[in-house]
């Protein structure tokens, strides 16, 4: 009897992680912070953004280093930078947008794939252990721009007239069923498109690392302050951790490939001839 009620004690000093346990601290101390959502949030330079800049510096040094040399037999380095090229290039720029105007958008596409794929892999690599877009704000101003980009393409190629026309009103419907069409094309090809893609990246980042924290920090709770045969349990949580780990990088890869593949997807119907 005595046994279960402190086991249910141990379990109730548990604080299960959460949301706040993302929104880091200013790096060198400081404890400036305003409310937003209900949340408090702090001011100055955080780990995160630190982690932007070294993402953009890593990416650009890797890429310049590989090709540097452009040599007719390439070396590993530049063989490992033109199949990383080539993946984007082929598979989501030229596959998807079409092989008439896909080179002016490779390099856009090119460069966010690496530095969103970075980006994520931190959540894994040890000493960095953070989701760089686990942090909401920094997701949608990549979705931001790529909102303007994709309409801005768009527009250039229909004017601003005709490409709203072209994204709001579906071909072959007339009369009254516009009224109702066209604000729900408005919404759904203009308004909602940014929200949902940035959303996408930024809640898998956050469940998956959160799920690992969970597990980790539970186990631990279970095999140091519980014991006994329920805190035999933690072991599981620790090999549970143990596989989410390797299913988050297939997550990383996949949402850094998504979220790209979309963009080219969003080029590619903008500047269409037809909706």
């Amino acid at each position: 009897m005595s046994l279960i009620g402190t086991t249910v004690t141990s379990a109730d000093e548990f604080t299960p992680p959460g949301p706040g346990d993302f929104n880091l601290p200013p790096i060198g101390g400081g404890h400036e912070t305003f409310e937003w959502l209900g949340q408090t949030h702090y001011l100055g330079v955080t780990k995160p953004m630190l982690q932007l800049v070294l993402s953009g510096i890593l990416v650009f040094g890797f890429f310049w280093l590989a090709a540097r040399r452009q040599a007719m037999v390439p070396g590993r380095l530049q063989f490992l930078g033109e199949s990383a090229y080539g993946f984007v290039r082929n598979s989501m720029a030229r596959d998807i947008i079409g092989s008439h105007h896909f080179m002016k958008y490779v390099p856009y596409l090119f460069a966010l794939f690496f530095f969103i794929l970075l980006n994520n892999l931190f959540a894994s690599i040890p000493f960095l252990q953070f989701p760089t877009f686990s942090r909401s704000g920094m997701v949608y101003s990549l979705a931001l721009l790529s909102w303007l980009i994709y309409n801005i393409a768009g527009m250039r190629v229909h004017g601003v007239v005709g490409y709203f026309k072209h994204q709001c009103v579906p071909p072959g419907i007339k009369g009254p069923m516009l009224i109702l069409l066209v604000p729900l094309e408005f919404f759904s090809n203009i308004v909602v498109r940014p929200v949902t893609l940035a959303l996408r990246l930024f809640a898998n980042m956050l469940a998956g690392h959160l799920l690992l924290i969970l597990f980790a920090l539970g186990g631990q709770h279970l095999l140091m302050e519980v014991g006994g045969a329920v805190g035999a349990v933690g072991i599981l949580a620790w090999v549970l951790f143990i596989l989410i780990a390797f299913l988050e990088l297939l997550v990383q890869f996949l949402q850094a490939y998504v979220f790209v593949l979309l963009n080219a997807m969003y080029i590619s119907g903008a500047i269409a001839e037809e909706h």
